[in-house]
């Protein structure tokens, strides 16, 4: 390893710009270098040899993460998970061979950044099957005007992509929506007449009928319930539930350790002994 090599073992936190700046510092490896370093790792397991690969090769993830920059996510996140999947090539890199560790290195880099861009590009996820991955990373590309696509272009990807033209246009319709709020507050009816979050559309069965008397007949079940679970307990523990519980102004531990002359601590642990006995009786019941 050059001199230059061992100045730039660590490259600093701080800013996005000085990461890429000091990455961009790191004297490139030759082959020779390059060869004796993935030997030292694969036969010795040396870390410091993998760190050898791994930091000259870190303006490498930068440059194929530029290329993402238009699904507007985080340049930053993506050179992380960039350097994951460096860290998974060098592990992986047989010196022997023949390959250089840039060309072996792409795949794992860039499947990393597919995965984190599948992840996070949207919050309902786009893109489940193969071929809907293979669209994900090639449509925008395979465009060669900003409407929507004719019938000779849709054909025209899917021959090139290996796909059928049902799943381009599904794709296409998918990359062209855009997420909402299911519960969004709609906005001001004198500012717009037609913005409303879906959960607007869905139908108030609060004041139903059948539905009232549901929850009626649920409310009453439960109280009896609880009612008789109440009875299980001895007069103090029914009492310190029904003051920390039931009561509209809930008593303090402090406030019940005078009343029957213990520590709050006690009454404390008297609680939860009582709610758990509860809890025991209203799933029996």
């Amino acid at each position: 390893m050059n001199k230059g090599m061992e100045m730039q073992l660590a490259v600093p936190l701080g800013s996005e710009q000085s990461y890429i700046t000091a990455a961009n510092s790191i004297p490139v490896l030759t082959a020779e270098e390059e060869y004796q370093l993935a030997t030292r790792y694969r036969e010795e397991g040396d870390l410091d040899a993998a760190k050898g690969l791994v930091l000259p090769h870190l303006r490498f993830v930068i440059h194929i993460a530029r290329g993402y920059a238009g699904y507007g996510l985080q340049q930053a996140d993506l050179i992380q998970e960039g350097n994951i999947g460096l860290m998974k090539a060098v592990k992986r890199f047989d010196p022997d061979v023949g390959v250089r560790l840039v060309s072996f290195a792409v795949h794992w880099i860039r499947a990393e950044m597919h995965e984190f861009i599948l992840r996070n590009w949207r919050i309902v996820k786009v893109a489940t099957t193969k071929a809907q991955r293979k669209l994900f990373f090639n449509l925008r590309k395979s465009k060669k005007r900003l409407g929507w696509f004719s019938k000779a272009e849709v054909e025209a990807v899917a021959s090139d992509l290996g796909v059928k033209p049902e799943t381009v246009l599904q794709m296409e319709e998918r990359l062209s929506a855009h997420d909402q709020a299911f519960d969004a507050p709609a906005e001001n009816d004198y500012d717009s007449e037609h913005t409303f979050a879906p959960a607007v559309f869905l139908e108030d069965m609060s004041m139903e009928p059948a539905q009232q008397l549901e929850v009626a007949n649920q409310t009453a079940f439960n109280n009896e319930r609880l009612t008789h679970a109440l009875q299980t307990l001895d007069e103090r523990s029914q009492d310190i539930v029904q003051q920390r519980w039931l009561h509209e102004d809930k008593a303090t531990l402090h406030t019940l350790a005078d009343k029957y002359g213990v520590s709050a601590e006690r009454i404390r642990q008297l609680e939860q002994a009582a709610m758990k006995k509860l809890r025991a009786a209203m799933e029996a019941s």
